[in-house]
């Protein structure tokens, strides 16, 4: 009792740095129009979360590391400030203050990837204080608030960043994280009380530098390649050696160190290996193609920030509430197969209906598409988790919740990468088709401010030219999402499902009926 009462007083404060983390994407996503209506820079627009989802990848197992060496609650706070730093480099970026509005997307990109730094500890090491503080036999009801949370936070951050834009500035959007996150950080440090362990981990820097050079190379690739440079260009292909050669040097390293950043013995089992496929196939899909939604909707069915905030609810109570079913029949039945299976159907089902948008689709028909999608969501989100825990040893639950977590981040980051550049090219194509190749480039540059009111002041068939360029780009990214959607199914089919591990309740109870009856 005594216990429970310790974690449930923690527990606020570790559930506002979760929300601080999960809240800021969304709310962001929303927002992002009008920030390239200020800013300008639509062909940047992807690298605002590539940024963030790139330095929360490539920072969270090191955050880990250094949580283990160093003691938890010091790095928590550490990473709690640096998250908060960023939030207000963000909020300034462009202002006066920091030169003006004509560096300012440039100066978004590298604020969201200190943010993005600051993040990847929150979520780390609030799984790992959890872990601290409650024993595995009691940690699942507690992860069950967390997910809630992560929920509801997710369906709360377009409403809110759509608020923001609308009735204050879109740079409250990142404002609003320094009161929220400043109650966290003095909450945790009056009431959190961690045992001290001393550890004596050496860190594998060396690991996580190749790591981190060899997935920052890749998603360069994706995001450059056919875009800034051609795909043959020197400039690719060096990034491609420079892939290559870091993660061949990555895993022998992995396999020598004797605290690994990241375990590779994980993935002879092959579950592992197929959930963390699916699992950066999820984040793929969810960060890369739905993050161009707020930008169709706002601008070409002229939605205000707040409705398509509200436009993404669908998506986001159809996640929350497959998710819930599908822990509680999992905990039911035992069986687990079946439902990425039919996630991933679900997912390329809400794929292909999204592909279909036009210029004069309606705003309730991409509702009903978009909650498609999240149903199929719903039936991934909790499974991935799962499946990956019970394909390890209980000692190895961590590892195996940080690898997956991992994953569905990095598959996030190659995702916004590559379909920002298919967006990009796409959207050119388009102005080049309908205006010629010189008017869609003086368009391109000024289409990086489409807010409503330079739409408006644009001539008739001007404003429609760019529009169904728009709406063809966000369309063809859905296209291109489809097969990476089916890849879904098909590798959950070769899951094996393997009993599930505990039964806590049951467990005891057996040998206490088996006295009464002696």
């Amino acid at each position: 009792m005594e216990r429970r009462r310790e974690v449930m007083v923690v527990l606020p404060g570790l559930m506002l740095a979760m929300v601080l983390a999960m809240l800021d994407n969304m709310i962001v996503g929303t927002a992002m129009p009008r920030i390239v209506g200020e800013l300008g820079g639509l062909t940047h627009l992807s690298w605002v979360v590539t940024a963030y989802v790139l330095g929360t990848t490539v920072s969270t197992p090191i955050w880990g590391k250094i949580g283990d060496l160093y003691g938890r609650k010091t790095i928590f706070m550490v990473s709690i400030v640096i998250f908060l730093i960023g939030s207000a480099l963000c909020g300034m970026a462009g202002s006066e203050l920091l030169g003006g509005p004509e560096n300012g997307m440039t100066q978004l990109i590298v604020f969201r990837a200190i943010q993005g730094l600051g993040a990847g500890g929150l979520v780390v090491n609030v799984m790992a204080i959890i872990g601290d503080l409650v024993p595995p036999r009691e940690r699942g009801q507690y992860q069950g608030i967390t997910a809630g949370v992560m929920s509801l936070a997710m369906i709360a951050g377009p409403l809110v960043g759509g608020f923001i834009t609308d009735h204050l500035d879109w740079r409250w959007a990142f404002y609003v994280n320094l009161p929220v996150g400043g109650i966290a950080l003095a909450w945790l440090l009056v009431k959190l009380k961690l045992p001290k362990h001393v550890n004596h981990v050496r860190i594998d820097w060396l690991g996580a530098i190749l790591l981190s050079i060899s997935i920052t190379a890749m998603v360069l690739i994706t995001t450059w390649g056919g875009n800034e440079y051609a795909w043959g260009s020197p400039q690719i292909l060096g990034l491609a050696a420079v892939a290559v050669v870091t993660l061949a040097i990555f895993i022998p390293v992995e396999r020598r160190a004797a605290e690994p950043i990241m375990s590779l013995q994980l993935f002879r089992n092959r579950n592992f290996t197929l959930i963390s496929a699916i699992g950066f196939l999820l984040g793929f899909g969810m960060f890369g193609a739905v993050n161009f939604l707020p930008l169709y909707q706002q601008t070409v069915q002229g939605a205000s920030a707040t409705n398509s905030g509200l436009l993404l609810l669908p998506m986001m109570a159809a996640m929350m509430v497959v998710s819930l079913y599908v822990g509680r029949a999992i905990t039911a039945t035992g069986r687990y197969k079946i439902y990425p299976i039919i996630g991933g159907v679900g997912m390329a089902a809400g794929m292909w209906l999204l592909s279909l948008m036009g210029a004069h689709t309606p705003l309730w028909q991409t509702g009903l598409y978009i909650a498609v999608l999240g149903l199929g969501m719903g039936f991934l989100m909790q499974t991935t988790m799962l499946i990956a825990q019970n394909s390890v040893e209980q000692r190895d639950l961590g590892v195996a919740s940080s690898a997956s977590t991992f994953f569905r981040s990095i598959g996030g980051s190659f995702g916004v990468s590559l379909f920002g550049a298919i967006f990009n090219n796409q959207f050119l194509s388009g102005l080049g088709s309908r205006f010629g190749e010189q008017a869609a480039e003086q368009m391109a540059k000024g289409g990086g401010r489409m807010d409503p009111a330079a739409l408006a002041a644009m001539a008739p068939a001007t404003r429609s030219g760019l529009l169904e360029s728009l709406a063809g780009a966000t369309s063809t990214i859905f296209w291109w999402a489809i097969p990476f959607a089916v890849a879904v199914p098909v590798l959950a089919a070769f899951v094996k499902e393997i009993p599930l591990r505990g039964a806590p309740e049951p467990a005891p109870q057996e040998p206490e009926e088996s006295l009464k009856g002696a």
